[in-house]
């Protein structure tokens, strides 16, 4: 039990934290509303404890064995991560039509979001190195922190995109929207900086 409840305190404070996943929730819930944007919660919820499946099962032991493997994800995740905060500067307007400009991200491109999101890579290799036995029951304990990140992915994904649904009701300008996602998109850049530095 003393295990467990570790394991949900290092999954509720890093689900909640701020990271690129909490960043894009918070936009998509200011610019498009929660229901609009239930795939992109979706997507991170289900999304995530796969990916902590995959490393605890092994993956994380394929960018031990090639290093040059992570330096790789690293330098694309920072490439992807610039073109999604682009989307997000440029997200919630209207264009000359009058239509909004851009649309929330979709469950499938959420969920393959965690193979490129260095927190989500941090979180997994994190836990399987704290609450994974080395030699011990393996399977065992990768499934119970899967359950344990599944349980803590919803309320913090809910939680941000209704954090940014909130603050909607203060977006009432093109240029408020505008700065707000600018700042939203900075954001997310400068969340990357420590992962290659």
């Amino acid at each position: 039990m003393q295990t467990l409840f570790a394991m949900f305190g290092f999954a509720l404070i890093t689900a909640f934290t701020p990271g690129p996943n909490n960043t894009m929730l918070m936009v998509s819930g200011a610019n498009w509303g929660f229901w609009p944007s239930l795939p992109h919660v979706m997507g991170i919820t289900i999304g995530f404890p796969l990916m902590v499946f995959a490393v605890g099962m092994g993956l994380g032991g394929v960018f031990d064995a090639y290093p040059v493997l992570h330096d790789i994800l690293k330098y694309v995740a920072f490439a992807y991560l610039l073109y999604l905060a682009w989307k997000l500067a440029n997200a919630g307007r209207h264009d000359a039509s009058g239509a909004r400009v851009g649309k929330p991200m979709s469950f499938t491109a959420a969920a393959l979001f965690q193979w490129v999101n260095p927190k989500a890579w941090m979180m997994a290799i994190g836990a399987m190195a704290l609450y994974v036995p080395a030699g011990g029951d393996v399977l065992h304990a990768v499934l119970l922190l899967v359950l344990v990140f599944a349980s803590t992915a919803l309320p913090s994904a809910s939680v941000w995109c209704l954090f940014g649904t909130g603050i909607a009701r203060f977006l009432d300008s093109e240029r408020r929207v505008a700065i707000f996602n600018a700042v939203m998109a900075l954001l997310l850049v400068v969340s990357m900086v420590p992962t290659l530095l």
